[in-house]
C-alpha cells in the first residue's frame, strides 16, 4: 500500500494554526444562513457547519474522531455558542445533512460515475507514469475538477495499484511475446556471474562514463558496439512502450543487482533488462558525442598553444631580421651610388647567414605571424583520426536545417577514409567553412586542389560546432536529438495562443507584437533621455562612453547590530542532525522517500534511516564516516542502500518543496522579501578528474563542477542544478524557476554576467520572467534603437545599431511554438538554450531569439543605468545568493568538500542533499529567531522593522557540525506558530 503522506490526498493538519483557522474554517454569512435553514438547534447547526467546513477542506466527510478539536472550537466561537455546546454526529439527521452539503456545494457523491472518472484518469496516467502516489494524485485532481466526492484513500490506492499492475503486465507480455529464444538466451546470459571476478555482464550496463580521454572514448565506442550488436531488434521491441515508462523501468533496473532481478517473473525481468540496455545505448551515444566535442576543443586549444610557442621560438629570428633590415636601411642612406649600395647589402646579407637562410626565416615567421593556428592542428589530430572516423561510422548524423553541405562533406570524408594521397582534386561545397579555413585547406595557385589532412580537421571541427548549435542532430541520442521533434506542432499551439498572450499582455498576431515591442523600446529610451539631466547616476562623455556613479554602501545601523548580537547570544546550541529531526516533525519531509516502486518502505525505522542518510550525504560525510559518527547505530551498507534504492534527485526535490511550503507560512521571511524575486549563481565544487562532468575551471582553479543555485529573496534555496564548469550558466537559469513547484513562485530573476545572453533575455521575456542581471561589462554591450531615424538629445551616443524587426515578425510563430512547448512541459529551456548559446549562421530560430533578446536587454540596460533603486535591488539579491553559496558549503564539511562520486546522477543528488540540509538549518534558524524576537518584545526590548530586515538566517555560530551524534525522534520539539507577529 502507498503511504498517504506521499500523496496529495487531503488530510487535516495535526495542529492547525490560528491563521489557517481564520482563513479556512471561518463560516461565511451565506454558510451560516444555509446551516440554520437545514439544521435546527445550536448542536445540530454546529455539527453541520463542522462537517461543511471539513468537507470544503478535504473533499470528503472525515470520521468525526479525525476532526481536530481546534476546528470545532473555532467554529463554535464564530457562532457565539457557549463552551457547553458539543457537536453530535450520531443523530439520525447526519445523512440528511451530508446530502444537503453535497447539494449546496454542487458535488456528486462517490458512486459508479465517479468510479468511472477515477478509473479512466488513472488508466490514461498509467501510460506515462508508474509511481502509485502519482497515479493517486492524478485521480484526486480529476475528481475534484469534476466536482466528485473523494472516496477513502484505500479505495484510490487499490484502484491505482490494480490498474497499474494490469497496464504493466500488458506491456510486459506484449514485449515478452516478441522475444525469440536467442534474445532470451542473451538476456539470461547478462545475469550470469563470472567466476573470475564475481561480476556479471549486467554491471557493464551500469558503468558510468569517465573523463574525455582518447582511451575512454574508445572504451565507450566498444560498449556502444556491444550494445548495438547485443540485441539489434531492441528498437522494434520497445517501439510501443512510452518513453517515460522506459525511463522508469531502466531506473528500477539500475537500482537492482543481478541476483535481485532473478527474483522477478520472466516477462518483467526481460522488460527491465531491455529498458536498461536501451537507456544504456542512449547514454553511450550521448557520452560519445560529448567526448567528441571535448576532444575537438582540446585539439584546437593545443593548436593555439603551439602557435604561441612558435611565436616565442621565432622571436630571436624576428629580432635578427629586424636588425638586418636596420643595417640595410643604414647602408642605403649612407651611399648614394646604387651599384656600391647593392654590393654593400650583399656583403651584409652574407655575413648575417646568407640570402637563402634569411629568406627561410622570413617564410617561417610569416606563416605564423597572424592568428591562424589551423595548419598546426594535424600534429594533435592524427592520434585521434582512427577513433573519430570510427565514431562517424557508428552514429547517424542528420541536419536540422536545409543546408546539407556539411553532411555531404562528411560523406566525402567517409568515402575517402583510406586514401593516403596528400593533395586531392575535388569539387566540394565548402560554404560552411570560414575564409581562414579555406585558405588553410586550398593549395595556393591550384584550382580545386586541397590538403586532405586540413580538410579532415576542418570537417570534424564544424561537425562539433553544428552539434553544439543544434544545426546537426544524432539519431538515438537524447542530449543531441533534433529538438524540433520535442516541440508541439503549430496546430496544437494555435488554440493556446490567444489565452497565453492575454495572460502575459502580448499581442496575439505578429504585426501587433512587433509594434508593441517597438513602442516599448521607444518609450523607454525616450523616458530615459528626458530624465537624463535630472538623473545624476549616468554620465556620457564626448566619446559616447557611459559611466555609472558607484552606489554608496549602506552601513548597518547600530540598533540592528545590537539586535543581531542579542539574538546570537540567545540562539540555542544545536547540531545538524537534531535540526533535521525537528524539521521532519514540523514538515514530514521524509514522506517523499521510499522504494522506486512507490510501495511503503519495509525498512525498520525508515524515517530515522532517511534522516541519517540525508545528513550523511548532505554534509558530505559519506556512508562510512556517517556510520562512525552515529556510534555504529547503522552500517555504511544500510546508508548507501537507502541512498541507492529509496532516494533519487526528484524525491529530494519533493522533500525540499515540503520545507519551502512550510517556510512560506512564516511571517519573518516576508520582511526580507515577498518571494517574487530570486537570484541565481553558481559555485564550484571539487570533483575527481575521472568523470565526464569534471572540467578545469580557470576562474576557480582545479577540477570540478558548478552547483547552480536559485535562491529566493526570502533567503531559502528554491532549486539547484549541477553542471560542468565549461557550460555558460545562463543555459540553466530558466530551468530552475520552471522546475520549482513550491508555493514560492518568483517572476523576477537576478544573476551575474554568466546568467544572461540575448537568447536568454528573449526566452525569459516570452515566458513572463523579468530577467535583471548584474552584468560586469555592460558598457561594452550594444544598445539597439527602434528606428535608425530616431535621435535622442542626451543618450543618442549609447546606441550603435538598429533592430531587425522583420526577422522577429517572420519568426513570431516559431518563437511562440517554442514557448508554448516549454509551458506544456514538452521541452526544457536548457535543452533549447544549449543549442542557442552558440552563434549559428544557419539557425534562423537562433537569430530570431537573438534579435528579440537585443530589444529586451536594451530596455533593461536603459532602466539599469537610470534607476538607482533597481541597481540596489539587483545588488542585494545577488549578495543573498552568494551568501547562500558560502552557507551551504559550510555545511558540506565532510571529505574536504570534494564530491567523491563520478556518477553524474549521484553528483546531482549530493548538491540536492546539501540544499535539503541547508534549507532545514535556515528553517530552524527562522523558528528560533522568531521565538527570540517574540520573547524580546514581551520583555520590552525595542527594535524596528528596519532592524529585522538587516538580519539573516545564515547563522552558524550556534551549530555543531562535528562529534558523535545520537538520533532521538521521541524528543518532540516545541510546536511552531508561523503567524507570530514580528
Amino acid at each position: 500500500m502507498s503511504s498517504i503522506e506521499r500523496t496529495a490526498y487531503p488530510r487535516f493538519k495535526k495542529r492547525p494554526t490560528s491563521k489557517e483557522l481564520r482563513d479556512v474554517y471561518s463560516p461565511t454569512p451565506e454558510e451560516n444562513q444555509f446551516a440554520h435553514k437545514v439544521a435546527r438547534g445550536p448542536v445540530s447547526v454546529l455539527s453541520l457547519l463542522v462537517m461543511l467546513k471539513s468537507f470544503q477542506r478535504l473533499g470528503y466527510f472525515p470520521p468525526p474522531k479525525d476532526i481536530p478539536v481546534e476546528i470545532m472550537i473555532h467554529i463554535r466561537t464564530c457562532l457565539n455558542l457557549s463552551a457547553s455546546v458539543e457537536p453530535n454526529y450520531n443523530s439520525k439527521s447526519i445523512y440528511r445533512h451530508q446530502k444537503a452539503i453535497r447539494d449546496y456545494l454542487n458535488v456528486r457523491p462517490y458512486g459508479k460515475e465517479a468510479l468511472h472518472i477515477a478509473t479512466t484518469s488513472i488508466y490514461k496516467a498509467t501510460q506515462v507514469m508508474d509511481n502509485p502516489a502519482d497515479l493517486i494524485n492524478v485521480s484526486i485532481e480529476i475528481l475534484i475538477k469534476e466536482r466528485c466526492e473523494l472516496p477513502a484513500f484505500s479505495t484510490l490506492d487499490r484502484l491505482a495499484r490494480r490498474i497499474r499492475t494490469l497496464v504493466n503486465h500488458q506491456l510486459f507480455n506484449s514485449v515478452f511475446s516478441k522475444l525469440t529464444p536467442e534474445i532470451e538466451r542473451k538476456l539470461d546470459q547478462l545475469l550470469v556471474t563470472k567466476n573470475d571476478n564475481r561480476t556479471s555482464e549486467y554491471n557493464l550496463l551500469k558503468e558510468i562514463p569517465k573523463s574525455a580521454t582518447l582511451s575512454h572514448m574508445k572504451e565507450i565506442q566498444n560498449r556502444l558496439l556491444l550494445l548495438t550488436d547485443f540485441i539489434e531488434e531492441i528498437d522494434s521491441l520497445l517501439e510501443d512502450i512510452p518513453n517515460l515508462k522506459i525511463k522508469h523501468f531502466a531506473l528500477e533496473a539500475k537500482a537492482l543487482d543481478a541476483s535481485e532481478l532473478k527474483d522477478f517473473n520472466l516477462a518483467k525481468r526481460y522488460m527491465l533488462l531491455l529498458c536498461m540496455i536501451y537507456r544504456s545505448k542512449i547514454s553511450a551515444i550521448d557520452s560519445l558525442v560529448e567526448m567528441f566535442l571535448k576532444r575537438v576543443r582540446t585539439i584546437h586549444n593545443k593548436g593555439k598553444e603551439e602557435l604561441e610557442l612558435l611565436r616565442e621560438k621565432h622571436r630571436s629570428k624576428t629580432e635578427n631580421l629586424i636588425s638586418v633590415l636596420a643595417e640595410v636601411l643604414n647602408a642605403t642612406s649612407i651611399n648614394e651610388n646604387d651599384t656600391l649600395t647593392g654590393q654593400k647589402i650583399r656583403e651584409l646579407l652574407g655575413r648575417r647567414g646568407g640570402i637563402d637562410a634569411l629568406k627561410e626565416d622570413c617564410e617561417s615567421i610569416s606563416s605564423y605571424n597572424g592568428n591562424n593556428y589551423l595548419p598546426l592542428l594535424w600534429k594533435f589530430y592524427k592520434s585521434h583520426r582512427k577513433t573519430l572516423f570510427r565514431l562517424i561510422s557508428m552514429i547517424e548524423i542528420n541536419s536540422t536545417t536545409q543546408d546539407q553541405s556539411l553532411l555531404e562533406a562528411l560523406q566525402f570524408l567517409r568515402d575517402n577514409e583510406n586514401r593516403k594521397i596528400v593533395k586531392l582534386q575535388i569539387d566540394l561545397d565548402l560554404s560552411f567553412a570560414s575564409e581562414q579555413w579555406k585558405k588553410t585547406i586550398y593549395v595556393p595557385k591550384e584550382n580545386n586542389l586541397i590538403h586532405r589532412k586540413h580538410l579532415e580537421i576542418c570537417i570534424f571541427s564544424y561537425l562539433a560546432s553544428d552539434l553544439k548549435t543544434g544545426d546537426l542532430c544524432v539519431k538515438g541520442s537524447e542530449n543531441f536529438a533534433d529538438y524540433r521533434e520535442q516541440l508541439l506542432s503549430w496546430d496544437e499551439c494555435k488554440p493556446m495562443v490567444d489565452e497565453y498572450c492575454k495572460e502575459l499582455g502580448f499581442s496575439s498576431n505578429s504585426g501587433d507584437f512587433v509594434q508593441q515591442l517597438k513602442l516599448w523600446l521607444g518609450d523607454t529610451a525616450q523616458k530615459v533621455d528626458l530624465n537624463y539631466p535630472d538623473n545624476g547616476q549616468v554620465i556620457i562623455n564626448e566619446n559616447g562612453e557611459p559611466t555609472l556613479r558607484k552606489i554608496m554602501r549602506k552601513e548597518q545601523p547600530q540598533t540592528s547590530k545590537a539586535l543581531e548580537v542579542v539574538i546570537s547570544q540567545r540562539l540555542p546550541e544545536r547540531n545538524v542532525l537534531d535540526i533535521l529531526c525537528n524539521v521532519e516533525h514540523w514538515t514530514n519531509w521524509t514522506r517523499h522517500f521510499g522504494p522506486l516502486s512507490g510501495s511503503d518502505p519495509k525498512l525498520e525505522n525508515a524515517m530515522e534511516r532517511y534522516i541519517i542518510t540525508s545528513f550523511g550525504y548532505g554534509c558530505n560525510l559519506g556512508p562510512t564516516q556517517t556510520s562512525k559518527h552515529m556510534k555504529k547505530a547503522v552500517t555504511p551498507h544500510m546508508i548507501s542502500f537507502v541512498n541507492r534504492r529509496h532516494i533519487n534527485a526528484s524525491k529530494i526535490d519533493e522533500a525540499i518543496r515540503n520545507i519551502l511550503n512550510q517556510y512560506n507560512q512564516f511571517s519573518l521571511p516576508r520582511l526580507w522579501g515577498d518571494g517574487k524575486t530570486a537570484a541565481a549563481d553558481g559555485t564550484k565544487f571539487d570533483l575527481y578528474e575521472e568523470n565526464l562532468i569534471s572540467e578545469y575551471h580557470i576562474r576557480y582553479g582545479g577540477y570540478g563542477g558548478i552547483a547552480y543555485h536559485h535562491v529566493s529573496d526570502t533567503y531559502i534555496a528554491l532549486f539547484s542544478h549541477f553542471i560542468p564548469c565549461g557550460v555558460w550558466e545562463a543555459v540553466y537559469i530558466i530551468d530552475g524557476l520552471l522546475k520549482n513547484k513550491s508555493d514560492i513562485q518568483p517572476d523576477t530573476l537576478h544573476a551575474d554576467t554568466q546568467g544572461q545572453s540575448t537568447p536568454v533575455f528573449a526566452l525569459a521575456h516570452l515566458l513572463g520572467i523579468n530577467l535583471m542581471p548584474r552584468i560586469r561589462n555592460w558598457k561594452d554591450l550594444k544598445f539597439y534603437r527602434a528606428d535608425k531615424d530616431t535621435k535622442y538629445h542626451h543618450i543618442d551616443q549609447l546606441f550603435s545599431d538598429t533592430v531587425d524587426w522583420d526577422l522577429i515578425e517572420t519568426h513570431w510563430q516559431d518563437l511562440l511554438q517554442v514557448v508554448l512547448s516549454i509551458k506544456a512541459g514538452k521541452i526544457l529551456p536548457s535543452t533549447l538554450l544549449r543549442k542557442l548559446s552558440n552563434y549559428s549562421r544557419k539557425n534562423r530560430l537562433y537569430q530570431a531569439f537573438r534579435e528579440l533578446g537585443r530589444i529586451v536587454r536594451t530596455v533593461f540596460l536603459l532602466k539599469y543605468i537610470s534607476d538607482i533603486k533597481l541597481r540596489e535591488q539587483i545588488g542585494a539579491s545577488t549578495n543573498k545568493v552568494e551568501a547562500y553559496n558560502g552557507f551551504s558549503k559550510w555545511l558540506f564539511f565532510g571529505g574536504d568538500g570534494i564530491i567523491s562520486e563520478n556518477d553524474p546522477e549521484e553528483q546531482e543528488k549530493r548538491i540536492k542533499y546539501n540544499d535539503l540540509v541547508a534549507n532545514a538549518v535556515i528553517f530552524q534558524n527562522v523558528c528560533d529567531i522568531t521565538l527570540i524576537l517574540w520573547e524580546l518584545s514581551k520583555e520590552g526590548y525595542v527594535f524596528s522593522k528596519e532592524d529585522i530586515v538587516m538580519l539573516s538566517p545564515y547563522l552558524t555560530r550556534h551549530i555543531k557540525r562535528f562529534g558523535d551524534y545520537m538520533i532521538d525522534l521521541e524528543n518532540i520539539p516545541q510546536p511552531i506558530e508561523e503567524d507570530i507577529p514580528v
